[in-house]
């Protein structure tokens, strides 16, 4: 045990997705390139998508992996890559002063946020939550396509006559 939480795997991992997602965050605030940015976010949104594998919802982690990590962020990237001219040095480059009050801010966060939980009777004798029976993909692939399915249609459709609309309003008069 270390500081009263029993070591697991389940704790290390967990503590290792913290990490990369508390580095990938302040490494998105204190970059100056644009497209380092970009790829520092895709670190954070892996690292969400591995807290909800961890937490047993493997869809949403999946979803997150497909949608948020990959096509955001190489959306992200591709737009970035295809409208800068050169390299942005507009910006002044970061003072030594900026990446120490940073590096305060991010201890003093930590500090507190340890003295929190450290301070907080945590309730000990719930029950273990059971994992689901089957994995939530079929779950929700059940409820999408036998439980809901004409609100899902209903949806779909809602949502094509929205993709022609927005077509026929983006489209140039000639």
């Amino acid at each position: 045990m270390l500081f009263g939480i029993p070591i697991t795997g389940e704790t290390v991992s967990f503590f290792l997705l913290a990490l990369i997602i508390i580095v990938s965050g302040v490494m998105l605030l204190t970059l100056d390139k644009v497209m380092h940015m970009a790829l520092a976010l895709g670190g954070v949104f892996l690292g969400v998508a591995g807290i909800f594998i961890l937490l047993g919802s493997d869809f949403l982690g999946m979803v997150q992996i497909l949608i948020y990590a990959g096509a955001i962020t190489i959306l992200m990237v591709f737009a970035l890559m295809l409208t800068q001219k050169g390299d942005d040095t507009s910006s002044p480059p970061t003072s030594g002063v900026r990446a120490i009050f940073t590096l305060l801010g991010v201890v003093v966060f930590a500090v507190t946020v340890l003295l929190v939980i450290r301070s907080t009777s945590w309730p000990v004798n719930r029950p273990a939550v059971e994992p689901f029976a089957k994995p939530t993909v079929t779950l929700i692939a059940n409820a999408m396509f036998h439980t809901y399915t004409v609100p899902f249609e209903l949806v779909s459709l809602i949502l094509t006559a929205a993709l022609v609309g927005a077509v026929v309003i983006a489209k140039k008069e000639d």
